[in-house]
Formats: structure tokens, sequence, C-alpha cells
């Protein structure tokens, strides 16, 4: 049998958590899974939403609209854009990560950008789209060489993932004027900012104002629906959304009815509203105080957030896989997330902070 090689690779991270699963179930060892990249505080409280769903329509049991149900897509648009957007514009898919992989395929640029601490699936997902990928060292790099990245994408994650590093909003639109100004097609991929802002960020509506910008965006980080695997892209050039549209039509001939009407009830009722205000808020608290501690412990690898803020879901420690693991705690070690040789990586570990703060504590003040 003759198979097409992409090159790509099964996720060394969810080895990790296979392996301290099984080491656990040997030796009885309690251990504080910060190797996962979800939200663990708590659960988002779906009891009062999941009355308003109506099991036997045909909303829900027929095959769902190939772009996303109207419903949704109205929804999206009145939370994240103000309703200045067009549903035209917005697609529903199967989580981030089947956004971005659409979009990379359908991009017809041979490089794309990543910083040079990155998410690894991005990697994977470009090799099967047979892209290039090349790297930025920082913001700064963007503004200096904007000029220089013909036939190419640039992607931003802010808040960053595996730093959690969050810059200024103005030095991200600095950059986004000057990438727009050679038509650089800048794909913003940012799942964990609305994790910690609300629909009074005007971001979202902001970036409308740039034709070169695709918005992939998830509901796992904001929401705590990973489960789900729902999220979206925006995009407003045309010819770019048809191919999109049939691309994502035959990736799956639509996405799970159930999670586009749940999520739409979430965004669009006043009980949705409340359990999602309820779960940002108790995680984003968690977080806080989980960051606090590191910091008080000098456990926080400071020398990454020189021009950023730690925020995110994630951040980096000045440890070892080994020291965290003689700990139990599980984590990733750094070297999973750049290809930099100016940095003595195995000296640090990307962690989970989103996990209950009691929790986090009484494992870290082992150090």
């Amino acid at each position: 049998m003759k198979i097409i090689k992409s090159g790509a690779k099964f996720s060394a991270i969810v080895k990790i958590g296979e392996d301290l699963r099984e080491e656990s179930k040997k030796t009885g060892k309690e251990f504080l899974y910060l190797n996962r990249g979800i939200n663990q505080v708590v659960n988002i409280d779906l009891s009062k939403i999941i009355p308003m769903i109506d099991f036997n329509s045909s909303a829900l049991q027929y095959y769902p609209h190939s772009k996303g149900m109207p419903a949704l897509r109205a929804a999206i648009n009145k939370e994240f854009f103000a309703g200045k957007t067009s549903g035209d514009n917005i697609f529903v898919t199967a989580g981030g990560m089947n956004a971005l992989a659409l979009v990379f395929q359908t991009l017809a640029v041979e490089t794309v950008y990543t910083h040079s601490l990155y998410w690894g699936a991005y990697t994977n997902a470009l090799k099967i789209a047979g892209k290039k990928q090349e790297f930025y060292a920082d913001f700064n790099f963007l503004k200096s060489n904007y000029k220089t990245f013909d036939n190419a994408a640039v992607i931003i994650c802010d808040p960053s993932n595996p730093s959690g590093s969050k810059a200024d909003d103005k030095e991200l639109f600095e950059i986004l004027d000057l990438l727009g100004s050679q038509n650089t097609t800048v794909i913003w991929d940012s799942p964990y900012r609305r994790l910690f802002f609300d629909n009074t960020d005007s971001l979202y509506q902001k970036l409308l104002g740039y034709g070169n910008v695709i918005i992939t965006e998830s509901f796992s980080k904001s929401i705590g629906l990973s489960g789900q695997r729902i999220g979206f892209m925006h995009c407003k050039n045309t010819g770019f959304n048809e191919e999109f549209a049939v691309r994502l039509l035959y990736s799956g001939n639509g996405i799970n009815a159930f999670a586009q009407i749940l999520v739409e009830k979430i965004l669009s009722t006043p009980e949705g509203k409340k359990a999602a205000y309820d779960f940002k808020k108790k995680t984003v608290a968690d977080i806080t105080e989980n960051i606090k501690l590191l910091k008080d412990k000098k456990l926080l690898a400071e020398e990454f957030y020189e021009s950023g803020t730690p925020v995110g879901i994630f951040v980096i420690v000045n440890k070892s896989f080994d020291e965290l693991k003689e700990r139990n705690i599980g984590s990733v070690p750094l070297s999973y997330f750049t290809k930099r040789n100016d940095i003595d990586t195995e000296k640090y570990s990307r962690i989970c902070v989103s996990v209950p703060k009691d929790d986090f504590k009484r494992f870290f003040e082992r150090f």
C-alpha cells in the first residue's frame, strides 16, 4: 500500500500525560498534571442551559448548515464583533486546530512565520499543508522587518502559548498597521484572550479594519468547552472565504449540531452569559493567584516576560521537567516549543496554571 508521508507526528505532549498516569497507577503517587493545555480550575456549569435544548428538534438531529448554524454565527457576530461584520464572513469550525489547518491549506503562501516560542501543533499542521515554517524572535523583529515577508503569512498568538506573555494592545496594532501596509496575511490566533476579557473588549471589532487579517478562535479556552471541539474562523476576503467554505464542507460535512446549539445558548441567553461569567471569574482568579505564587517563590522564568506580562493559562518556569516530576508535578520541557539554540531549554518547563489554587499551592510548597 502506497501512502503519502506528511512528516507530521503525533503530539509528544500526549505521551507525557500517558506516562505520568501510568506511573501514578503503578506507584499510587498523586500527580498535579500541569502538562495539559486545558482550563482545570472549574467546569462551566451547564445545568441551566441543557434544559433549553430540544433534543428532538430537527435542528439538532439533521445535518447542520455547512458554514455553521445562522443563529450561532449571529451570536458570534454580536459577541465578538458588536454586530459589525457579516455572518458570511464567519465559519464555524471543529475547534481552533481545525480552523488553523484549513486556513493553512487554503492560503497560497510558501511560508508561515510563528513566534520563536510557539505551539507545537503549528509545526505539524503546516507540514500536512505543505507549508514552510519560519520564526520571528519577538514583536520588535516584526516591526523592524515588516517589509520582508514576501509570499508569507504571520501568526500572532497573544497571550502566548507557551509563555502566557501578553503584549500591550497598542504594540499589536502597530504591527498590524505595518504588516497591513505590505498586505502581508496575518493569522490572528489568540484563543486565550477572551478568557480574560468580555464582550466590552473592542479588539475584534478593530480587527475588522484590516482586510489582511484572518481570525481563528476557539471556545475551548474562553468558556471551557474543549470536549465539544468548536470554534470559528473570520475573514473579510471573499475569494478566501469561497475556497475555505468548500474545504470546510468536505472536511466534515458540518460541525456537531449539539455543540453549536450549546455555544449559541451560552453566548445569547442570560443563563448562558451568567455561566460563562462565573466560569471566567473563578478561573482567572485562581490563575492570578497561581502566577503570584510562582513569582513569590522565584520560580517564574522572568527573563521571558521582559516585554510582556504573564497572564495566560500557561507560563514558563525555571525548573526542568525532571525537577518538577520529583515533586510529582507534570510539565512539558521548553524544548518542545522552540528551536532556539541561545536558550538552555532543558532548564525550563511550560506548565498550565489554570488549576485550583489550593492544589497548586500544595504541590509547589514542596520547593
